[in-house]
């Protein structure tokens, strides 16, 4: 960076640097900024305008990161912290700079809006200490940007993107991005914002906080997933049965309609590990318990299902009727996010006994209070009488209409500036109600998350989808960013969510490629609002969603697959101590494994299914034959021929209706054809 004097320079900001505690601390004209080592390979670094910096603020990072050799030093007004892999240097202006150790190639540098005002930060005030807040780093022409979530514009690399930092039905806003210069950057701030990854500069902006907090760890994408899992936490061990097939539909209206499938599927002789209870079996939104009119027995149902080997997962919905005998005193116990403008209600929904929706609230996950307060009503009501252990957290955006942040009032703070934090501390009810209960298998499905949702447990799906070729496609860029967001367990509606006909023979063909995919996702998940539906409300039902739905020959292959599941459940759960482990997720992008071969990081439309698997998905109606690039370092065996490829090339096989493409690396076996 150019350090030379000018005209538009004549009264820069000189400010101080020092050595503190470990730490490079720079000031000058009001605003600190602290670069420390977090972790090996890792610095951390936070900025605040008109004070000391605060502690404590909500964020991502756990308190104690690990242990690493590190080194500062400060000279002639500027300074410079060593971290392994990591070198931090900052200028006597405050510009900060990374760089690879080893050889000090430029990694990421700030950058200044203006040559003259404002700087690389900018704090625009909001009142009361909160500024609109803004950090902006150099472009450059040649990087590839990943990560930040889970979203539909079916980019992996979301260079030249703006993605908004927010949760949303479908959109998942995780603020971490890999970069193909060989860093990970975590923005620790769960503000209402967005990423603007433009070529003229990279901005973070958070639209109301009190300092900005960013965390960086150099290195190959595979050894920052090791990096970020180990501050932000690692996923517990995923246990034998979550490996297995999840069968669900919305919606099984009765106790009797959700055995008669379990027993089929049985009778059938066909694999299947687990079965959804969905929304509205409850007496009232908010009651967190069985309805006794359509679901008289629970605890018999329960047992006929342990039983049958089949693990019953219920749907739990983080808002509250103001029919529920749960409202007023949630209300007045101030459990409920606050609202600065307006009632005390977040979103309408249909109810039962009222024949329009009502307004509903939704509990304050971010309070420990409340959290204890939903953890209690659903230990008393599925978890003590029937030992119902595994719960799906649906709405956990949460799910606001409007969606309007600025009015509300968490516990943690003000709605824009926690505002993303929810997902994680909904799943965090859970997982701490369990452990304090003594239970050590921990999953919850969920629709939202954040940074740090792996480490209570959380299961990531992609939401309310569409049902066609198209929307399967954009799932596998979904996936595989949510897989370098720190979300190792994660999955789609096998056939995706709004609508198809189980009738209709084109539905039927993108619901055995979408099954086909499932099957070799990170947890398998047959769901869907099928053709015919009913209009929302309590006794609404959408058509069939077993795979004897679709007909004989879709019954054949998909039944092939649940087979090819069962067979490959020991290397899934291999790739599921991986993860819990080493922090490295089992859906991986082909560049985790192999970064020197460039072509890799353009690849959107295939996967490794943990280190040994290549998947490539059929993803256009009535194809019959596919093109895979397959990575330059391995050779490659084509799992349903036996035909052999050197690595480094891209080769076209054939995908009649029955075959998903798959490839094995050096020589590994798998049992694909039994």
């Amino acid at each position: 960076m150019d350090q030379s004097p000018s005209l538009a320079q004549s009264s820069p900001t000189v400010g101080t640097v020092r050595e503190c505690d470990g730490a490079l601390e720079w000031s000058g004209r009001q605003e600190t900024v602290r670069i420390e080592p977090w972790g090996p390979d890792a610095v951390r670094v936070r900025a605040r305008l008109g004070g000391p910096l605060l502690d404590g603020l909500p964020g991502a990072l756990a308190d104690d990161p690990p242990g690493s050799s590190f080194a500062v030093k400060t000279e002639q007004g500027a300074g410079v912290l060593v971290n392994g892999a990591m070198t931090a240097s900052i200028d006597a202006e405050g510009l900060l700079r990374f760089t690879r150790t080893e050889d000090g190639r430029e990694l990421l540098a700030e950058e200044r809006a203006h040559f003259w005002w404002p700087g690389s930060r900018l704090y625009t005030p909001n009142g009361n200490g909160y500024h609109r807040l803004e950090q902006l780093f150099a472009a450059y022409d040649d990087e590839k940007l990943y990560g930040l979530g889970q979203h539909q514009h079916g980019l992996l690399d979301q260079k030249g993107a703006v993605v908004d930092l927010v949760q949303r039905n479908a959109e998942v806003g995780i603020p971490v991005l890999t970069s193909s210069r060989g860093y990970t950057l975590l923005w620790n701030n769960p503000a209402i914002g967005r990423v603007e990854l433009a070529r003229t500069g990279t901005r973070w902006v958070a639209d109301s906080a009190r300092q900005i907090d960013y965390w960086i760890t150099a290195g190959a994408p595979a050894a920052a997933q090791r990096r970020y899992s180990a501050v932000t936490g690692r996923t517990p061990m995923l246990p034998e049965w979550a490996a297995g097939f999840w069968q669900c539909k919305l919606r099984y209206r009765t106790q009797d309609e959700l055995l008669s499938v379990a027993r089929e599927y049985k009778r059938r002789g066909l694999p299947i590990d687990v079965i959804v209870c969905d929304f509205f079996h409850w007496t009232h939104l908010g009651e967190w318990k069985f309805d006794p009119a359509e679901w008289p027995e629970p605890a018999a149902m329960v047992r006929e299902l342990e039983e049958l080997g089949i693990r019953l997962v219920v749907s739990v919905w983080p808002s509250v009727s103001p029919l529920s005998e749960n409202h007023q005193p949630m209300e007045q116990r101030g459990f409920f996010i606050g609202t600065e403008y307006g009632p005390m209600a977040h979103a309408d929904w249909p109810d039962k006994e009222v024949a329009e929706p009502v307004q509903v609230a939704f509990y304050d996950a971010t309070n420990p209070a409340a959290r204890e307060f939903v953890w209690s009503r659903v230990r008393e009501n599925y978890l003590e009488p029937y030992g119902i252990r595994s719960f799906w957290l649906d709405a956990g955006e949460p799910e606001l209409k409007p969606g309007f942040s600025a009015n509300l009032r968490y516990h943690a703070g003000p709605g824009l500036e926690v505002g993303n934090l929810y997902p994680r501390e909904n799943a965090r009810t859970f997982y701490e109600g369990m452990l304090a209960a003594g239970e050590e298998e921990v999953v919850t499905l969920n629709r939202s998350a954040w940074a740090g949702s792996q480490r209570y447990g959380a299961a990531l799906w992609s939401g309310d989808i569409g049902t066609d070729f198209a929307t399967l496609r954009r799932q596998i860029a979904a996936g595989l960013n949510a897989a370098l967001s720190g979300i190792p367990w994660w999955n789609t509606d096998i056939g995706g969510f709004h609508g198809g006909d189980p009738d209709d023979e084109a539905y039927r063909e993108v619901m055995i490629r979408w099954f086909q995919f499932g099957a070799l996702s990170p947890l398998m998940r047959l769901h869907g609002f099928r053709d015919p539906g009913m209009p929302l409300g309590p006794s609404m039902t959408g058509g069939p969603n077993e795979v004897w739905s679709y007909g004989e020959r879709a019954e054949e292959v998909m039944s092939w697959y649940l087979a090819l599941r069962e067979r490959l459940k020991p290397y899934v759960l291999e790739q599921m101590r991986a993860a819990h482990e080493e922090g490295v997720p089992p859906m991986r992008p082909l560049f985790l494994e192999f970064p020197d071969d460039e072509r890799t990081w353009e690849v959107a439309d295939a996967y490794l299914f943990g280190p040994d698997l290549l998947v490539a998905p059929v993803l256009e109606a009535g194809a019959t034959s596919r093109t895979v690039h397959l990575p330059a370092g391995a050779r490659w065996t084509d799992a349903w021929t036996g035909e052999e490829y050197e690595g480094g090339r891209t080769v076209t096989v054939d995908a009649p209706l029955e075959r998903i493409p798959l490839f094995l690396r050096d020589g590994a076996e798998l049992p694909i054809t039994a």
